[in-house]
């Protein structure tokens, strides 16, 4: 599993009705898109739920690097970079991945915590520490899945979860779930992943 996030962090006073609006055209286009596990399309609107910022950041869970090449480099993604700008692509090494209490259910929020990893730890207990905290956010009320995942270039940890309900009991930045894309979600290696 890799996971990969673009953030375009758009004026105070943008339209978010825009994002929204590109997301009801083009979200279906990943629906059945060969290699993903899911696409999260996420939104931050400037003081809901204490963001500071309009943002469109889709967090993404893939099974295959194939299916996330031919999404960079194939085209799909050139479309977003013509509209918006190339963004920065953010990728983690998938560590673990459950389903939820709430697997059943439709996203409506998601949250993401991503965390530096201190120098002097032992690598094999952070990382099954990582494991641990993704199989206990599974079994909260409401989930429908939780994933974590690594940098080793940055040296961070990133921790993500959908919920079912706008109020996550969570820690870290919270967004709208516009649409969730999942075409290989059930072939998504649950547990650890090493």
């Amino acid at each position: 599993m890799h996971a990969t996030q673009y953030e375009l962090t758009l004026p105070a006073d943008y339209d978010m009705d825009i994002v929204r609006g590109r997301v009801a055209r083009v979200g279906r286009l990943l629906d059945d898109w060969d290699g993903l596990g899911i696409k999260a399309y996420l939104l931050r609107e400037r003081g809901v739920h204490g963001s500071p910022v309009n943002q469109y950041a889709p967090f993404y869970l893939w099974n295959t690097v194939e299916g996330m090449n031919r999404f960079l480099w194939g085209g799909a993604f050139q479309g977003l970079v013509d509209d918006f700008g190339r963004p920065e692509v953010l990728g983690w090494s998938g560590l673990a991945y459950e389903e939820g209490d709430a697997a059943g259910s439709p996203a409506v929020a998601a949250v993401r915590r991503r965390q530096p990893i201190a120098d002097g730890g032992e690598l094999a207990a952070v990382m099954a520490n990582a494991v641990g905290e993704t199989r206990r956010l599974a079994r909260e009320d409401g989930v429908v899945l939780a994933a974590a995942a690594v940098d080793p270039h940055r040296w961070e940890l990133v921790h993500f979860s959908l919920w079912e309900h706008g109020t996550p009991k969570a820690e870290g930045e919270v967004f709208q779930v516009l649409h969730l894309s999942a075409p290989g979600r059930g072939a998504l290696a649950r547990g650890r992943q090493w």
